[in-house]
């Protein structure tokens, strides 16, 4: 793989998991905006429905980067490291 395709390539999986992360959190904003009762609603004395999506937001986003840091230390790094080896072609 050429450091060109690498880098496409890398550059389509941060698009995509930025657009996964994203899409979560507009969903919940929109959720806010416009089902009021829905995020309002208790599950347990304490904790309504909204808490409970906006603590999901957030580990969303923990886990979208997991993912990424997970991909980049597996397979992209090892690809540069070869690259680097091939003389960089």
């Amino acid at each position: 793989m050429s450091y060109h395709a690498l880098h496409q390539r890398r550059w389509r999986i941060a698009i995509a998991l930025t657009a996964v992360v994203a899409a979560v959190y507009f969903g919940f904003i929109l959720l806010v905006a416009y089902a009021k009762p829905l995020m309002g609603r208790a599950l347990v004395p304490g904790l309504s429905v909204g808490i409970l999506l906006g603590a999901l937001v957030i580990i969303a986003a923990w886990m979208t980067t997991w993912i990424y840091v997970r991909w980049a230390n597996s397979h992209f790094d090892a690809e540069i490291t070869r690259l680097k080896a091939e003389g960089g072609q």
